[in-house]
C-alpha cells in the first residue's frame, strides 16, 4: 500500500515453527488481503461478507451475523481471546459478593467462577481431578461449591463445600446471586491475578462444556482492541503483541510514553467455534507515530533508521491509511467440512512428530548437498 497499490490479495504457502495441534501444521495456506483508505470496520465488513457467503455455499446453513467482542470482554467473559459462543457458561465476577470476606483464599485481586448447570451431582473424585487440572493450568487452587436448598426455608439456598464454613450466610447468598446459580448447580471458583484466573476458568469451561468443533451452529466473532504490547522484556521494554507496525487505538496514543501496557491496538482476530481463523490490523502510516512505537519498544532513532529506514522514508512522502487481514484457508475448510483436525484437509500433512511420510523427511543431508548449500556442520 505504501508503494501505491490500492488493494491486493494473495494466496500464500506459509511455514510456522510452532507445536502441532488440531488447528496447526508446520505448513499452511493463507489468504492475505490489504486495502488502502480503509478503517477497521471496512475490513470487518468485507471479510464477514466473504466468510458468511462461503459458509452458506458450502454447508447450506445460514449462519447468524458475525458478533463483535473486545479482547477485554472476551477475557472477562470467556477466559480466552478465541471464545466459543456456541454454548453459555460465561465467567462471572464474584468480587463484590466476597468483598470484605474473612476467607483468605478469596482475598485476591480477582475472584471469578463458572456455573455448571446440574453439576452438583459430580462425585468427589471428579471434583478432585478438576482441582488438580486447575493447578496444572497455573491456579493456586480451585474452590468448588455445590448449590443446595436450605432446610426448612422456601427459596433459601446453602453452599455445600469444604470451605462453606468460612463463608457467612449472606456471603453464600451473594455468591449464588452473582453467579445466577440455582439449586443443583456447581460453582467452580478461582482467585488470583486477573488474567491467570480468567484463563484457567476459560480452559475448564471448554473442557466441561464445549461441543465438537464441527457441531453447528457456525458462530463467527470478531475479537477487537487487543493490547498493543503484551508485557515487558528483560530490559524493561514493552513487547509488541501483534507486530511493531500496528496502529495504536486513537484514544490511547498519548499513553505510549506514560503507560504503554494500557495502550490498545487496532488489531483484530476472526474466530469461528473456538478456532482463530486469522488476524489483521490497521497499519501505522505516519512516521511520527511509528517512531513513538519504536521508542516504546526500546528501538533508538539510529537503529530504526538502520533497520526500517526504507519504510520511514516512504512515510515522509505520504502513505495512505491502510489495513488488512489474513486467515488460514485450511482452518476454515476443516470447520466447514466438519473435520476436527486440519490434517484431514491438507495434502501431505505432517504427523504429530513433524514427519512427512510421503517424502520421508526430515532426514540428514549428505556432504555434497551441504557443500552446495554452503552449510558446514560442526559439533554433534
Amino acid at each position: 500500500m505504501v508503494a501505491g497499490f490500492d488493494r491486493y490479495y494473495q494466496i500464500a504457502r506459509c511455514m510456522r515453527d510452532e507445536d502441532l495441534r488440531a488447528d496447526r501444521q508446520f505448513e499452511f495456506t493463507q489468504l492475505d488481503l490489504e486495502a488502502s483508505f480503509v478503517r477497521k470496520e471496512d475490513v470487518w465488513h468485507f471479510v464477514s461478507d466473504a466468510v458468511l457467503e462461503a459458509t452458506r455455499d458450502v454447508t447450506g446453513d445460514d449462519p447468524p451475523p458475525v458478533s463483535y467482542i473486545t479482547w477485554d470482554e472476551a477475557l472477562d467473559s470467556y477466559g480466552s481471546d478465541k471464545p466459543d459462543l456456541r454454548f453459555a457458561m460465561p465467567l462471572v465476577d464474584l468480587g463484590e459478593a466476597v468483598r470484605g470476606t474473612g476467607f483468605k483464599a478469596f482475598q485476591a485481586e480477582c475472584v471469578r467462577a463458572i456455573c455448571l448447570g446440574g453439576g452438583a451431582n459430580l462425585g468427589r473424585g471428579r471434583l478432585d481431578a478438576l482441582t488438580e487440572r486447575a493447578k496444572k493450568l497455573g491456579a493456586a487452587g480451585l474452590v468448588w461449591l455445590r448449590v443446595a436448598e436450605r432446610d426448612g426455608e422456601a427459596g433459601g439456598v446453602v453452599l455445600d463445600s469444604p470451605v462453606a464454613k468460612f463463608l457467612a450466610p449472606d456471603e453464600q447468598q451473594a455468591i449464588v446471586t452473582a453467579a445466577g446459580a440455582e439449586v443443583g448447580d456447581l460453582l467452580l471458583v478461582v482467585a488470583g491475578e486477573r488474567k491467570r484466573a480468567s484463563q484457567v476458568l476459560g480452559q475448564l469451561r471448554l473442557e466441561l462444556g464445549q461441543p465438537a468443533v464441527s457441531e453447528r451452529p457456525y458462530r463467527y466473532v470478531w475479537v477487537t482492541d487487543f493490547p498493543l504490547f503484551e508485557g515487558l522484556d528483560e530490559d524493561g521494554h514493552p513487547v509488541a503483541a501483534h507486530h511493531p507496525f500496528t496502529m495504536p487505538h486513537p484514544d490511547d496514543v498519548d499513553l505510549l510514553e506514560t503507560d504503554p501496557l494500557s495502550v490498545r491496538s487496532q488489531s483484530y482476530d476472526l474466530v469461528l467455534n473456538g478456532w482463530e481463523l486469522g488476524s489483521g490490523s490497521i497499519r501505522i502510516h505516519r512516521a511520527d507515530v511509528q517512531r513513538r512505537v519504536f521508542s516504546a519498544l526500546g528501538i533508538s532513532d539510529e537503529e530504526a533508521e538502520s533497520r526500517f529506514g526504507f519504510l520511514l522514508g516512504a512515510f515522509r512522502y505520504g502513505a495512505p491509511p491502510h489495513g488488512g487481514f489474513a486467515f488460514g484457508i485450511d482452518r476454515l475448510v476443516a470447520l466447514l467440512a466438519g473435520e476436527e483436525n486440519i490434517r484431514e484437509v491438507i495434502a501431505f500433512p505432517k504427523t504429530q512428530s513433524g514427519a512427512d511420510l510421503m517424502a520421508g523427511s526430515p532426514r540428514g543431508l549428505g556432504e555434497r548437498q551441504l557443500r552446495e548449500l554452503g552449510i558446514r556442520v560442526t559439533g554433534k
